[in-house]
């Protein structure tokens, strides 16, 4: 397994960025785990995408070790594992007793008896060329169950209409890894590394839109007659500023009610939004 090909370039240069950039991916859910350490609680958050992320490191490390060439693939991995089990050590030392045996249980089932039945499955085929292919299809399944977990905060951005808890830095961040991930499988000539980013790439491109559209001020018009427009600012980097709304009097403050209500729907949903993002 060599560190630097001199015939290929292009696969260490898009695989040493790649390092870069899926290193600051890795790092994004530490601030939540320093809010989880400082209050010592797990505040409803959820352990599946570090068990799974925790998988699929696992996965992509193994295949890595049947291929040639391809150092950058277990650097990264293995930075990977190691990250993603310190979010878990963490979960695990701050969250309520009950649900800590359903946090080990699904480690057990899925980290360690998946990644064991995959293995032994692999080592069934004696051509390493057919392991490969087996091991390859399998990573590529679980890195697009990865990639897919953002369609919940695509939903939940096209339904309320705010980018106000859609992270824009990371949704760049991953386009960048997934643009370079792909572009390092298409010089090895590995489908099973290719294949995946293409879906991350347009995810993370429909995530950039989305916020493109969503992120400008939104005109809310209350029923009855209005003189100024409620301005609603959609700006990710801080809570929502509503503008002034001059209503002229109508004798019924029935619309008036119903926009409430309407508004605290509107902050319920964000808030279960903002849940999903930091698990």
């Amino acid at each position: 397994m060599g560190i630097f090909s001199a015939e290929n370039p292009w696969a260490f240069s898009f695989g040493l960025l790649g390092n870069v950039i899926s290193f600051v991916v890795f790092l994004a859910p530490a601030p939540t785990f320093y809010r989880v350490c400082k209050k010592k609680t797990t505040e409803g958050f959820q352990s599946i995408p570090y068990v799974v992320a925790l998988f699929s490191a696992m996965l992509w490390l193994y295949y890595a070790s049947l291929k040639t060439n391809t150092f950058l693939l277990v650097t990264i991995n293995s930075v990977g594992c190691f990250i993603e089990s310190i979010y878990i050590a963490l979960y695990l030392v701050y969250v309520p007793k009950r649900a800590r045996m359903v946090v080990l249980r699904l480690i057990v089932l899925l980290d360690f008896g998946g990644f064991c039945s995959i293995v032994l499955l692999s080592q069934l085929f004696q051509k390493r060329s057919v392991q490969v292919q087996v091991l390859g299809w399998v990573c590529d399944a679980v890195a697009v169950s990865v990639f897919a977990a953002p369609l919940s905060v695509i939903r939940m951005v096209i339904r309320t209409k705010s980018v106000e808890f859609m992270p824009i830095l990371l949704s760049v961040f991953l386009m960048l890894s997934a643009v370079t991930w792909l572009l390092y499988g298409i010089s090895l000539k590995d489908i099973y590394i290719a294949l995946p980013n293409v879906l991350g790439v347009i995810f993370a491109i429909a995530q950039i839109i989305l916020y493109l559209i969503y992120r400008k001020p939104t005109k809310v018009i209350t029923e009855g007659k209005v003189s100024t427009q409620a301005i609603v600012d959609t700006n990710s980097s801080g809570p929502q500023k509503q503008g002034v709304l001059d209503i002229e009097s109508t004798g019924d403050h029935r619309a008036g009610n119903e926009d409430g209500q309407k508004e605290e729907q509107k902050q319920e949903e964000c808030a279960e939004m903002k849940l999903q993002l930091d698990a």
